[in-house]
């Protein structure tokens, strides 16, 4: 009887388990069967916003589903990750990589309403690119050495623009001026759009900022570029100069993706992560990335949390050397 017993029970036990599984793959064949909320920790025009864009497109027409983008900015992208963390962690709720989020916020704020690598599932990896450093055209430089010394015989009388307080800019910027031994006047601006359109009309001598927010104002003429954060040249920025070639052992790689609440099930995440691979190794993808300055990345999703953490560890190192506080 007693053996009778464990063979039942542990079949209950099998059916109790199983069930779980077979459900969640149920849910993935049938997956996605309604529009795919996109929330957006970054403002409308910003280079997360445009290039999170172009990849939800793709993504969207490779489920087979409508992707809408909800714009949450606000606190340096930690509303819209809120929001994110939040949701129903049922795959009908993705969240764009706000790095400013997920590795400065961490270190900056006492009351961070989320743990970066704990609260969300990181499901696909779809762009990298680099940060590049611009100046107003009118700005007597033409390289990263005549800046460097320009800015040297003018110590705290240049200005260096950024997206706000603690944002990639800002730590790319004093990253830079450590590095290469001269001091810059730190002006934040509410986001990349205003901190560029500084630059721009002359408020501001500099910055470094993501290659989407400012190739098209390169190419238009009305910014200057002077060199990239990428380890070395690249086709992607025709024969822009590493900014490592002047200043060596210096660069930043800015990884993009899609994070979605905790909880979702494994299926429904493996199924995005193979579309969004699929969506973004394409020639036409490739082309449209190459015109924001960045390319595809793709891997597993635990390389794309290990790429995350990486970055959150080194952001920590920056972070004390500036001496930024937490609230």
């Amino acid at each position: 009887m007693k053996i009778r017993n464990c063979f039942f029970f542990g079949a209950v036990l099998a059916v109790a388990f199983s069930a779980p599984v077979a459900q969640a793959a149920a849910s993935a064949k049938d997956y996605p069967n309604r529009p795919i909320r996109l929330i957006m920790p970054n403002a409308p025009g910003s280079s997360a916003d445009t290039i999170g864009r172009i990849v939800a497109t793709r993504l969207g027409d490779a489920l087979g589903q409508q992707i809408v983008v909800d714009n949450r900015a606000g606190a340096g992208g930690v509303l819209g990750m809120e929001i994110g963390r939040n949701a129903n962690p049922d795959g009908y709720t993705l969240i764009t990589t706000s790095l400013s989020a997920l590795t400065v916020s961490p270190h900056i704020r006492k009351d961070l309403p989320y743990d970066p690598l704990k609260d969300f599932e990181y499901v696909a990896m779809y762009s990298r690119q680099g940060n590049v450093l611009v100046v107003n055209p009118g700005l007597p430089v033409k390289n990263v050495k005549e800046l460097i010394e320009y800015a040297k015989g003018r110590q705290g009388k240049v200005n260096m623009a950024s997206a706000g307080t603690g944002s990639q800019s800002h730590l790319n910027g004093t990253a830079l001026m450590i590095a290469a031994g001269f001091d810059s006047l730190h002006v934040p601006y509410k986001g990349g759009g205003p901190s560029m359109a500084a630059v721009v009309a002359g408020e501001s001598q500099w910055a470094i900022a993501p290659a989407a927010a400012m190739m098209s104002l390169v190419r238009s003429g009305r910014l200057r570029a002077l060199g990239h954060s990428l380890p070395q040249r690249t086709p992607l920025l025709a024969d822009m100069p590493a900014i490592a070639e002047t200043v060596p052992g210096f660069h930043y790689i800015a990884i993009s993706g899609f994070l979605a609440p905790r909880g979702v099930p494994k299926p429904i995440l493996e199924k995005i992560r193979l579309n969004v691979a699929k969506a973004v190794d394409t020639p036409e993808m490739r082309e449209q990335l190459a015109l924001q300055g960045s390319e595809p990345a793709t891997g597993t999703s635990e390389e794309f949390r290990k790429a995350v953490q990486q970055e959150l560890v080194e952001t920590g190192k920056l972070v004390k050397t500036i001496g930024l506080k937490a609230d």
